[in-house]
């Protein structure tokens, strides 16, 4: 029974940084990225927001498994929840980057740096916890999309790329 506000801590954590990307940046979707040349394939914005709740609950829940199998914050922990922090922090980061400072290219170096990371987490979460590495699988398909979908509007957009235009 002591165990819930953990459960509820870790699964909540990544929401924090994802709603504070959101807000800070919720402008400049209408003001610029609608006005971006996108790919056919570019999900409609109204999917962003239900996708990255389940996937921040996903995991979330999945830290909170790694976490709770290793012991708490141990030794053990230290790389697997260490590379998860650090994904986490370029998944937060990748908003401002991209609509906030509207700089295409270092959202492109967070993603590839981010994908590199979160590959990371789930090949050391799958020794320790296998439902927990399962949970990152959606989140690494909806990062190869997003990665891919950065890279077209990197490459669609030469003249958002700073220092080609100013």
């Amino acid at each position: 029974g002591r165990m819930w506000p953990y459960t509820v801590g870790f699964t909540v954590l990544p929401h924090v940084g994802g709603f504070l990307g959101w807000f800070l940046n919720r402008k400049e979707i209408p003001a610029w990225y609608e006005k971006l040349k996108k790919p056919s394939w570019c999900p409609s914005r109204k999917v962003f927001p239900v996708a990255w709740t389940m996937l921040y609950t996903g995991m979330g829940y999945a830290s909170y498994l790694v976490w709770n199998d290793l012991g708490g914050c141990s030794g053990k922990a230290i790389v697997p929840l260490g590379l998860y922090g650090a994904q986490l922090v370029l998944n937060w980061a990748w908003p401002p980057l991209f609509f906030g400072a509207r700089n295409l290219n270092m959202a492109l170096v967070d993603i590839l740096c981010l994908d590199g990371l979160a590959i990371g987490t789930l090949c050391s979460w799958y020794r320790i916890n296998r439902v927990a590495a399962l949970l990152l699988l959606p989140y690494l398909g909806w990062l190869a999309m997003a990665t891919c979908l950065t890279i077209r509007i990197w490459k669609d957009n030469p003249e958002q790329k700073p220092g080609k235009s100013d």
